[in-house]
């Protein structure tokens, strides 16, 4: 029975568009992409959503909390879910953030260093590494009230899929960039509308059903 961990931010979690920044709105777990790759999976898989708002890959945010940072609280997951069969990892959208002044090449860099963890960690079955599916987010859509916090995120986001690509490569991991099959919502540019959840889902299954074959 494959057990998988998916590592990721506010779009695992289950954000909503944001029309305000206070907004909590969140999918619930059945409609979330991660709840379709449950349902596409079927009996005999586990699925455990990992997803927190605000997590970077490798950085402290300023404002909101060195929590955020992916890097400080993989491996306690790891080690508190273990073992795994698999990680499927979609994080370096809010490295995207003005505050953090990051070229696309270090926020692939952010996921090169978490693979590392998770391969070191031996999580998987008998002590074994799980396997890895590194997810490019999609580019950043049309920023509304995020706006002045993404300021140049977007040409930046476009650039992030080859760099995934050639780090997943490094590592030996499967890669899939969910460019093709979804946009970031027009609302607020960063989370995806509820037409995006599906087909992320079904895609993310079918790569993980080809891991397993």
């Amino acid at each position: 029975m494959p057990t998988i961990l998916c590592f990721g931010d506010s779009n695992t979690y289950g954000t909503k568009p944001m029309t305000d920044r206070d907004s909590q709105d969140r999918y619930g777990p059945d409609e979330r992409w991660t709840g379709v790759l449950r349902r596409e999976l079927g009996a005999g898989w586990t699925v455990i959503d990992e997803g927190l708002p605000g997590r970077t890959t490798v950085h402290d945010d300023p404002l909101e909390g060195a929590h955020k940072n992916g890097r400080r609280y993989l491996q306690a997951c790891l080690e508190s879910h273990r073992p795994l069969d698999a990680i499927v990892l979609m994080l370096g959208t809010n490295d995207l953030k003005t505050r953090f002044s990051l070229p696309p090449e270090d926020i692939a860099d952010g996921v090169d260093e978490l693979l590392k963890i998770i391969i070191a960690a031996e999580a998987g079955p008998a002590g074994k590494a799980p396997k890895l599916l590194v997810l490019s987010p999609p580019p950043l859509g049309k920023l509304g009230l995020l706006a002045g916090m993404f300021t140049g995120g977007t040409e930046k986001s476009r650039r992030l899929a080859p760099l995934y690509a050639a780090i997943a490569a490094r590592h030996r991991a499967e890669f899939l960039d969910t460019g093709p099959v979804i946009r970031s919502s027009d609302i607020d540019g960063i989370h995806f509308d509820r037409d995006a959840l599906e087909p992320l889902g079904e895609a993310v299954a079918a790569r993980l059903k080809h891991m397993f074959r």
